[in-house]
């Protein structure tokens, strides 16, 4: 069995994005322009400064844990409150404790910095410069996504394997069986995992509680002697099936009698059985939630892919040496010490 774990590769993320787009244009403006000194670029230059988070960003998602990471750190109120307040503009740590006062949070500027700031930090979405704390552009991004879903640390698991995760992006394309789960992510976790979804109600099983479904074969009605009511059981069998009890409810008569007709359907072999396994399907809440890891996953790939492009640039600028002007050098040192040891023997 193939496991696949929530983490996710940045590998072959070059395709053209918004913001891989605002890298060109960053391009453009870094070739036309002139610096006086690159400490002029460094200290004054905005461009310059987007594209050093991205070179931080890029050596952070090196890490194949990094999407995992991210979402762990994301699973806490009091870190989405700071991203939210330093978005706006830059904070001291004392001037952050005074708003999360204001919010109801008391916590010492220790605890402030060391349980919630050095995380943000660690995965990119904050920054510290002389003693001041502010948002990173994928920070702001990502704060536009979490802004509605400040309570997800109440629903998902904070210190966890984002086992959960997976499951819920996996069933955001349809519903999965048990046995298609246990594909994705460790056997041992599956039970675990849905019975924690179906608690915070962001799961939830198919409501039809008969899992045995008729079907009809590929005889010929006609080429079996069959009763009015035994005829209308089967014309009200769909091609992909049905229970008893929906087959009852269409054609209004009792589920008592339609097992009988389908017994005796089953004996002309117009109809046959197959049995489906039970399903897990999204919520409504489920289904946002699923949308918001959905947006966090396309936005982190959307980052990896323009920090990718902005470190092979900035490889590919670095001067190389100049071999030929040392060769020289070496010619010239190597001739004027055979010229010095020629004088001496004669």
């Amino acid at each position: 069995m193939k496991t696949e774990n929530y983490p996710i590769s940045f590998q072959g993320t070059e395709e053209e994005t918004k913001l891989a787009e605002m890298v060109k244009e960053w391009d453009e403006t870094c070739n036309n322009c002139h610096p006086l000194t690159p400490i002029t670029c460094m200290t004054d230059c905005k461009i310059w400064k987007q594209k050093n988070e991205f070179r931080i960003l890029h050596e952070k998602m090196k890490n194949s844990n990094f999407l995992t990471n991210l979402l762990n750190t994301l699973k806490n109120k009091r870190r989405l409150k700071i991203l939210d307040i330093i978005s706006n503009c830059r904070h001291s740590i004392s001037k952050l404790q005074d708003e999360l006062k204001r919010l109801g949070y008391y916590h010492s500027q220790q605890t402030i910095t060391e349980e919630y700031l050095t995380p943000l930090i660690e995965v990119g979405l904050a920054k510290e410069n002389q003693n001041q704390y502010c948002i990173t552009l994928f920070g702001c991004r990502l704060n536009e996504i979490v802004k509605e879903y400040h309570e997800i640390g109440d629903i998902l698991p904070a210190h966890s394997e984002c086992y959960e995760e997976t499951a819920l992006s996996t069933l955001l394309n349809k519903p999965k069986t048990y046995e298609d789960l246990e594909g994705i992510i460790p056997a041992k976790s599956v039970a675990r995992v849905l019975n924690r979804l179906q608690k915070v109600k962001l799961i939830e099983t198919a409501k039809e509680n008969d899992y045995v479904f008729y079907f009809k074969t590929k005889r010929e009605l006609d080429a079996a002697k069959c009763s009015p009511t035994e005829r209308r059981v089967y014309e009200n069998i769909p091609l992909d099936g049905v229970s008893a009890r929906k087959l009852a409810e269409k054609t209004g008569i009792s589920l008592r009698r339609t097992y009988k007709y389908l017994r005796r359907l089953k004996g002309k072999k117009l109809v046959f059985t197959r049995k489906r396994l039970k399903s897990y399907a999204l919520t409504a809440k489920g289904f946002q939630i699923a949308m918001m890891l959905n947006d966090i996953r396309n936005l982190t790939l959307e980052i990896a892919a323009a920090s990718i492009i902005i470190n092979k640039r900035e490889i590919n600028k670095l001067p190389m040496p100049d071999t030929s002007q040392k060769s020289e050098k070496k010619r010239k040192k190597l001739l004027q010490l055979t010229t010095i040891q020629s004088t001496s023997l004669n």
